[in-house]
C-alpha cells in the first residue's frame, strides 16, 4: 500500500509540477496540500472542459418541439428528442448526469394511469410514444403525447413521476433535410411526416436516425455528428422482404440497434411485418444507396417496438419487443453464424436465424437498465398497463 501511495504522489508531482516548482521541500505537509489543490484544479478544469464539449452550441430558451416521437441519451445526461412532426432533433441538458452505480428495479402497475394522473388527465387522453433509461443516473424517461397535441417528457425518480421542463432550458437543435412535406400522404392516405423519424440512437459521437425522406427511395438512415453543426449524412436503404416476396425501398426501419458481428460494426434493424436486416455501418456513406442483408423473418402482421442487445449468463442476446406478437430473443452468436441472406419469398411464418418466442405479449416499450436487465411497459391480460423490470434471460 505504501508503494502505491508513493506512485500516486510521484505521478501527482509529475502532472502538477508546473504549479508547484517554487515550493520548498522543507515543508512537506504544505507541499502536499498545495499539490492536492493544484491537481484538484486540474481535475475540475478537465471536468468543465468535458461538460463544455457535450453542451457546445447550446442556447437557453424554449425549443419549438411539435412532437416527441423518440428518445435516447447522449453524453453527460443529454437527452435527444426526435420530433417527427417538426422534422427536427433536439438535445436537452437534463442536468441529470450523476452516475448511479446500482440501478434499482422499477415495477409500477397501471403506469399509464399514474402518468395521466400526474398530468391531471385520464389514460385515454395520452399516448406513451417512447421510453428511455438515462445510462448514467438510471432514471426512466417517458415521452408522452397529450390528446390536445402537447408533447411532454416525464421522469421517474425515487418512484415518483416528475415533469421534465421543455421551457427555458439549455438546448440545441437541428432541422432535418429532405423530409416529407407536412401534408404529404402515402398510398393509403396516411401522413408521411409522422415517419420522418421512426427511431434514434447515439453512439461514437453521432446521433443516428431511421425514417423516411422525400426522395425517390424514401427509406433513409441519417447520421448526425454531435455536438450539432450543419452536417447531416444520409443513405437510402433497400431490403428484400421475404414474407412479401419483393424488394422494398419506401418502408422505414421501425427500430434498430448497433452491434459488432464477426469483428465488424453493423446496424441491426427491423421493419413492419418484422424482417430482421443487417447493414454494415461502413457501407452507410453519405449519398449512397445501400442494400441490407435480410437474416430473419419473424412474423407478419406486426410492428417491432424496440430492439436492444443484452448480456445474460455470459451470453449475448438480441431482444425485440413487438406490438402484435410476443417478444423475441435471438442469440447473438446465431446472427454471427448465419452467413446467408433471404432472397426468395417464404411461405412459413418464420425463416432465417432461429429465435425464442417469449411468453410476454403486448410489450409496447423496452430499454436497457443495465448489462443484464431491461425495463418494459406491458399490457397485461387483465387489461393493466404496467412498468416492469426483468432479467433479460426471463424475457
Amino acid at each position: 500500500m505504501i508503494q502505491v501511495y508513493k506512485l500516486i504522489i510521484f505521478d501527482l508531482k509529475r502532472v502538477a509540477s508546473p504549479y508547484i516548482h517554487h515550493i520548498s521541500n522543507t515543508n512537506m505537509k504544505k507541499n502536499y496540500f498545495v499539490l492536492a489543490a493544484a491537481v484538484t484544479a486540474i481535475g475540475l478544469t478537465a471536468a468543465m472542459t468535458r461538460s463544455d464539449s457535450a453542451l457546445s452550441g447550446f442556447t437557453t430558451g424554449t425549443p419549438a418541439i411539435k412532437s416527441v416521437s423518440s428518445l435516447t441519451f447522449g453524453p453527460e445526461g443529454v437527452l435527444f428528442i426526435g420530433d417527427s412532426q417538426g422534422a427536427s432533433v433536439f438535445a436537452i441538458d437534463t442536468k441529470d448526469s450523476k452516475r448511479n452505480a446500482k440501478a434499482e428495479s422499477s415495477d409500477i402497475q397501471n403506469i399509464d394511469q399514474k402518468i395521466a394522473a400526474s398530468l391531471g388527465t385520464t389514460p385515454d387522453k395520452i399516448t406513451i410514444t417512447d421510453m428511455a433509461v438515462n445510462p448514467l443516473s438510471k432514471k426512466i424517461y417517458f415521452a408522452v403525447q397529450n390528446s390536445d397535441g402537447t408533447p411532454l417528457v416525464l421522469r421517474l425518480e425515487n418512484g415518483q413521476l416528475q415533469s421534465v421542463s421543455l421551457k427555458d432550458v439549455s438546448y440545441s437543435s437541428l432541422a432535418l433535410n429532405n423530409v416529407p412535406a407536412e401534408d404529404a400522404k402515402d398510398q393509403r392516405g396516411r401522413s408521411m411526416r409522422v415517419a420522418a423519424i421512426s427511431d434514434i440512437a447515439y453512439a461514437d459521437g453521432k446521433l443516428m436516425l431511421s425514417g423516411i425522406s422525400n426522395q425517390e427511395f424514401a427509406s433513409t438512415f441519417r447520421s448526425i455528428p454531435y455536438p450539432f453543426n450543419t452536417q447531416q449524412e444520409s443513405s437510402s436503404l433497400e431490403i428484400y422482404h421475404a414474407a412479401h416476396g419483393r424488394y422494398e425501398t419506401n418502408a422505414p426501419i421501425r427500430t434498430f440497434t448497433t452491434s459488432t458481428i464477426n469483428g465488424k460494426n453493423y446496424l441491426i434493424a427491423s421493419y413492419t411485418c418484422t424482417p430482421l436486416v443487417v447493414f454494415a455501418l461502413d457501407d452507410l456513406k453519405p449519398g449512397t444507396h445501400v442494400k441490407g442483408r435480410t437474416v430473419a423473418e419473424m412474423g407478419n402482421g406486426n410492428t417491432p417496438a424496440d430492439i436492444l442487445t443484452l448480456n445474460s449468463d455470459g451470453e449475448k442476446y438480441l431482444l425485440m419487443a413487438n406490438s402484435a406478437r410476443p417478444a423475441a430473443k435471438l442469440k447473438h452468436k446465431d446472427i454471427e453464424s448465419f452467413q446467408g441472406s433471404l432472397t426468395e419469398k417464404v411461405t412459413s411464418t418464420y425463416a432465417g436465424v432461429p429465435f425464442e418466442v417469449s411468453a410476454r405479449k403486448n410489450v409496447t416499450q423496452m430499454d436497457k437498465l443495465d448489462d443484464s436487465r431491461v425495463v418494459l411497459i406491458q399490457k397485461s391480460a387483465a387489461g393493466t398497463t404496467d412498468l416492469l423490470t426483468i432479467n433479460g434471460k426471463d424475457l
